[in-house]
């Protein structure tokens, strides 16, 4: 998706002038292709567009320059379905990872003529802004790591051999736009489409929660659109707990006691590790206020320890706890 910074080129010949370059650098044989990083698939090129030292040099935003430069009529289409033309051309400034026509190309025959259509706006909007960081983000300035999408989710970004997203090589890098950045990405990324509810049932690891949570119905409250910050104890976890406990919390009458038990597990909004691991005491969804830390170099909610982070779902995220948080 993007724009070009040029002086006195357009974006396309931009790309045509570092196209040249390239192809000038990889042609003095196998020797120097090696050396230069040319060499077939082993490695990576990323290519930078041209552009003035300045960033108010540049004069369209983000949405003008993909539709200008040609080669992203697939994201442009994409974009005007899913009504995000107006936010990427908003103040900003974005970051925006945007695969090519070729890109889009590569999913499943058929899988772009249905996002398209006006039924899968909600999902298509999903993907597009999992492709979208905000702030601006310089490839000499990408650390590896995770980092938050508009989507709410979180993309994993590379160095290693050239930069990546969640898999898609970055092969043209700061384009600059008047509200952004763009970096050219050879393959779509796709965010998590599976609830809270989903992930954890197939997951495999958390029978027991989910015979609890459609015990106390509240598998269409988490199902929502959220989104919501889980901890959820492992059957393992449960396993700890005195069998007549369980037993007891699946009758009706103690329906009332598990509510809160499983309520007491779940926050409003999206909290990643990183950010419980700074300290922090949090409202649950059962009206109590639960306490996170770092201790040992483990996160620590409550008195139950954190052994799988941050598991991105459409509608929130997932913490995996080794204890079953009880309310007071």
């Amino acid at each position: 998706m993007n724009v070009s910074k040029v002086i006195g080129f357009s974006f396309v010949g931009a790309l045509a002038l570092v196209a040249g370059q390239a192809a000038a650098q990889c042609a003095g044989g196998y020797k120097e292709a090696k050396k230069d990083g040319c060499e077939g698939e082993k490695h990576v090129q990323v290519t930078h567009a041209a552009y003035g030292d300045e960033k108010n040099k540049a004069t369209k935003d983000i949405v003008d320059t993909a539709v200008a430069a040609g080669s992203f009529k697939t994201l442009a289409a994409a974009l005007g379905a899913a009504d995000l033309v107006d936010t990427l051309k908003g103040k900003g400034p974005f970051t925006v990872f945007a695969p090519t026509d070729e890109a889009f190309a590569k999913l499943p025959k058929g899988t772009v003529e249905t996002l398209l259509k006006p039924e899968n706006k909600t999902k298509l909007q999903a993907i597009l802004k999992y492709h979208v960081v905000s702030g601006n983000v310089l490839a000499k300035d990408v650390k590896a790591g995770s980092v938050e999408t508009l989507n709410g989710q979180r993309v994993d970004l590379k160095t290693v051999g050239g930069v990546s997203v969640d898999g898609a090589k970055v092969t043209t890098a700061d384009v600059i736009a008047s509200n952004g950045v763009i970096h050219v990405i050879d393959t779509v990324i796709l965010p998590s489409d599976k609830n809270i509810v989903e992930t954890a049932i197939g997951a495999g690891s958390f029978k027991t929660l989910a015979k609890l949570l459609e015990t106390a119905d509240l598998v269409e409250a988490l199902s929502g659109p959220g989104p919501f910050t889980v901890f959820a104890p492992t059957d393992e976890a449960f396993a700890k707990l005195p069998k007549e406990t369980v037993d007891s919390l699946l009758k009706p009458e103690g329906r009332e006691t598990l509510t809160k038990i499983l309520k007491f597990h779940v926050i409003n909004g999206r909290v990643f590790s990183d950010t419980a691991a700074k300290g922090a005491t949090v409202k649950t969804l059962a009206g109590q206020d639960l306490s996170t830390k770092s201790e040992g170099g483990k996160v620590l909610v409550g008195n139950a320890t954190v052994t799988g982070a941050d598991i991105d779902t459409s509608n929130g995220v997932i913490h995996v706890i080794d204890t079953v948080l009880l309310p007071k």
